[in-house]
């Protein structure tokens, strides 16, 4: 098994990302205008529910690791290497599909980087949770990508 401390730190930086995506994904469902309003304002909402989820799966697995879950915004934003933006609610709806798409897509691109890291120090139930997430990120990519 993992270093313990390797594992948790990992996991502890893709939490950060997948809050910060969630609180992204959450605003949008709330300030999407336009023709597609509500196919997007419905479609957010299953994505925000879908990393609410996956985060709490997540943090759990870093609590029985014995690690310390990041939980403040403060925390959150220095973990994190995804970006929020005060404009963000703003945004034109295929905007906001842009950035969320690219978020993903960066969250996959460090899953995977993670996976690869976890494999090789053998901790294979963290990295299979990863993986499972890698597939969630990626429907969530082309979900989004189809809307554009």
């Amino acid at each position: 098994m993992a270093d313990s401390k390797l594992v948790v730190n990992t996991v502890n930086s893709l939490l950060a990302d997948m809050h910060l995506l969630y609180v992204k994904t959450r605003n949008y469902h709330w300030h999407v205008k336009g023709p597609h309003f509500y196919a997007l304002h419905a479609l957010f909402e299953q994505q925000y529910t879908s990393l609410e989820q996956a985060i709490d799966l997540l943090a759990e697995r870093v609590v029985a690791l014995g690690g310390y879950v990041p939980a403040t915004l403060g925390e959150i934003l220095q973990l994190a290497s995804l970006k929020e933006s005060h404009t963000d609610n703003q945004l034109p709806a295929q905007a906001m599909i842009e950035q969320l798409l690219r978020d993903h897509q960066s969250v996959v691109a460090t899953l995977r980087s993670a996976v690869a890291q976890l494999d090789q120090h053998g901790d294979v139930a963290t990295s299979g949770m990863l993986t499972d997430r890698i597939v969630e990120h990626e429907k969530a990519i082309w979900v989004l990508r189809s809307s554009l």
